[in-house]
């Protein structure tokens, strides 16, 4: 078995580089690094970062008196060998629930107690980080942060609920089993509450994601390399942008496009957010991954949304699977900043997404039958696989800028022409009177 020090996990640049040479099975991976199965009872963390493997492993012998830890086995440098559950995380076990049930809010509770007697820091776990077992008994993984990170009150958790539909039976259930609990924590919010407007966001520079306050990480949902989305209510969620150049090119396609039923409607703008509808549903990639086949309906679903960009003017036409949402409404696609910036004539990340899933030949022979015309625009050039194939296709045109550029260019030629005109009958002022006094002072020398 100790053949697993072999695996090698590297940071990439999007995700983490996995060079596995032996038979055991990645089961999961984050930010600190991926997990591979070795056994029934046992599995092994190997991390991109030997400092991080130090503070899990910290973490976990402190809680290893503590009932809902796995238990630790054997640790190196960079990996932690410990306990495996094969069963559904709480995020699983509560989906499609009206309600959580009191048993659960029980043993979580008794959960955030423990941890805060074993003097954790981050007394909070979010639902994909618990297991549920047999007999409802919970497991918690993941305790990287444990001494690093400040939640008093737990924040990821009630995120994850409250994007679930069930924070307020959550907290219904916390206020009737531990009135102090549940006071405490309404005491932490209102003193941490802040207005949406204010939230800073900034830029992580290019190539990079934006930057967020980890304070108010609870309403925190998603972020990305222009923005950070934030839930503000059951139906709404707000964008804040860390450029304003970025937020002015996506408000510009969101307004001009309220009609199309797949952009999303907006309530709200500013000059860096835009307040939006909440999009409650998986995204298709997610969705995807449980099917064994391509249904047609998405291949409907998505050819309808090419074509809607491409009727509406859209200069980017694409769908990447992680950007489009399964409604109850019908498909929403999120995340159009430069959908009037890059001239793209063929969705080439969606085709990237399908192949990686398996489904790029099935999509294709189905749009072949749908819209034998766009088959042939798509299909006239081999379709491009990797990223730098796929950037020889793009090009970029900053329309946002160019109107602003053009007029300063006009500007600033007019002005010069005004100038030149100006020194122009200056210079033939000068000119004749220069003549006269050459005249003058000719005259005298004589």
């Amino acid at each position: 078995m100790a053949d697993f020090k072999s695996i090698r996990v590297i940071k990439g640049v999007k995700t983490l580089e996995i060079d596995n040479p032996t038979s055991f099975p990645l089961i999961g991976m984050g930010a600190q690094g991926a997990v591979f199965k070795l056994s029934e009872e046992r599995c092994v963390k190997i991390y991109t970062n030997t400092l991080q493997a130090k503070m899990e492993l910290k973490a976990l012998k402190a809680g290893q008196h503590l009932e809902f830890f796995p238990r630790l086995y054997e640790y190196g440098k960079n990996y932690i060998v410990m306990e495996y559950f094969n069963a559904p995380t709480l995020k699983e076990y509560l989906r499609n629930s009206t309600y959580i049930p009191e048993s659960i809010t029980k043993k979580l509770l008794s959960i955030l107690s423990e941890m805060k007697k074993a003097k954790f820091t981050m007394v909070d776990a979010p639902l994909r980080h618990i297991f549920v077992l047999e007999n409802e008994e919970l497991k918690v993984i993941d305790h990287v942060n444990a001494f690093q990170r400040v939640h008093p009150v737990p924040l990821k958790l009630l995120r994850d609920l409250n994007i679930i539909l069930l924070k307020e039976s959550f907290l219904t259930q916390v206020r009737k089993l531990e009135p102090g609990t549940y006071e405490t924590w309404q005491k932490y919010f209102n003193q941490n509450k802040m207005d949406y407007r204010n939230i800073p966001v900034y830029s992580g520079g290019y190539g990079e994601g934006v930057k967020v306050d980890s304070a108010i990480s609870q309403t925190l949902i998603g972020a990305g390399h222009q923005g950070a989305v934030y839930r503000i209510a059951e139906d709404k969620c707000v964008k804040i942008y860390g450029k304003p150049e970025h937020c002015a090119l996506e408000k510009k396609v969101l307004l001009s496009n309220q009609k199309l039923s797949f952009i999303p409607k907006v309530h709200e703008k500013g000059e860096n957010y835009v307040v939006m509808e909440y999009l409650v549903g998986p995204d298709l990639n997610t969705f995807l991954k449980k099917q064994t086949t391509l249904p047609l309906s998405v291949t409907e679903r998505l050819l309808n949304i090419l074509t809607s960009q491409k009727q509406a003017g859209f200069k980017q036409i694409d769908a990447p699977l992680r950007h489009v949402f399964v409604t109850n409404k019908g498909f929403k696609m999120v995340d159009h900043v430069f959908s009037f910036y890059f001239i793209q004539e063929r969705p080439l990340e969606l085709f990237q997404n399908l192949h990686e899933r398996g489904f790029l030949e099935a999509f294709l022979e189905q749009v072949k039958v749908l819209d034998p015309k766009t088959h042939a625009d798509w299909t006239k050039k081999p379709i491009p696989l990797t990223d730098e194939e796929a950037q020889k296709e793009i090009k970029k045109i900053p329309t946002e800028y160019r109107g602003k550029r053009e007029h300063r260019r006009k500007r600033d030629d007019h002005r010069k022409n005004d100038r030149d005109h100006r020194r122009g009958h200056y210079r033939k002022k000068d000119h004749g009177h220069n003549k006269d006094n050459h005249k003058k002072r000719s005259g005298r020398r004589k």
